[in-house]
Order: C-alpha cells, then sequence, then structure tokens
C-alpha cells in the first residue's frame, strides 16, 4: 500500500554553469542538485535536471571513473569526432553547415537528453550506487543545467 502526501504544491527553479576545461568530461552533480531541493523547501515531488545545450547530456548511473572512461570509449566508437560517420565513413552533414561538433549532437542523442528523479523527505531518493551526471561533448565553454523541483511543501 502507497503513502498519501499532501501539502501546499510548489515549483522552485534554479540554473547552475559550468565550464569544462576539455571538450569531452563527466561530472558528478549530484551534491549541487541535492543542495536545490534542499533549498527549495520541498518535501515530495520530482526534479528535472535538463542541460540546455543541445551538445550535453544528464543522466543517472555509478560514480566510477572506470565507468566514465568506457562510456566515452563507447559513444566515441559509435560516433567519433574526428568528423566521420561511423556507421558509412561519410563526414558529418552537419559539417556543411561550418560546425564541427556532429559528433557532439549524436553523443547526446545515446546518453539521453536529461533526467526526473524523485524527492522524498526533501531529499533525492536514489538507488543505491545512482548519482547524477552532466556529460560535456562539446565543452571549455559556459553551459548552464536547469533544475527544477516540483511537489509539495
Amino acid at each position: 500500500m502507497g503513502t498519501l502526501i499532501t501539502g501546499q504544491a510548489a515549483t522552485y527553479v534554479e540554473e547552475i554553469w559550468v565550464n569544462t576545461t576539455e571538450r569531452y568530461e563527466i561530472r558528478c552533480i549530484t551534491n549541487e542538485v541535492q543542495r536545490i531541493v534542499h533549498e527549495s523547501g520541498i518535501k515530495d515531488g520530482l526534479v528535472l535536471v535538463n542541460p540546455m545545450h543541445i551538445t550535453a547530456s544528464c543522466y543517472v548511473n555509478d560514480l566510477e571513473s572506470g565507468l566514465h572512461h568506457d562510456i566515452m570509449k563507447w559513444l566515441e566508437k559509435i560516433a567519433p569526432y574526428h568528423g566521420q560517420d561511423g556507421a558509412t565513413g561519410d563526414e558529418y552533414h552537419h559539417h556543411r553547415t561550418g560546425e564541427d561538433n556532429g559528433d557532439a549532437h549524436l553523443k547526446r542523442q545515446l546518453l539521453g537528453q536529461q533526467v526526473t528523479m524523485a524527492v522524498h523527505d526533501g531529499r533525492l531518493h536514489l538507488g543505491t550506487w545512482e548519482q547524477i551526471h552532466y556529460a560535456e561533448f562539446d565543452g571549455c565553454r559556459d553551459k548552464r543545467i536547469l533544475i527544477k523541483v516540483v511537489g509539495v511543501i
């Protein structure tokens, strides 16, 4: 049997900014998201974590450097940076626009755009090894991540 949580409905929005030192980078942002959930005052609900850029991703997985390496290696195999489509060997058509980040757009599609996590008792309701990560595929510049908490206070 479930638990009914009642209270006044509320939303809270904050953006965090990142600027990676590398073109590709994975960064754990769980603590920053938890800080925002706490500041929101929302006790039960959901939090949306959305990178506001089409060459970055937010996802949930284990916080382990070997896994980060494996994820980047896997993504590079499927969507290599060197300007070639891994499936056909042709140059990315996106590069015809003057851009050089066709791979970054594809890598974002593979890891997904955003995550939605449960909030319970004013904290992220994470599984044992779950951590929220920001993955950058076209870095070295300022980018923002939207954090929106919705629920009851």
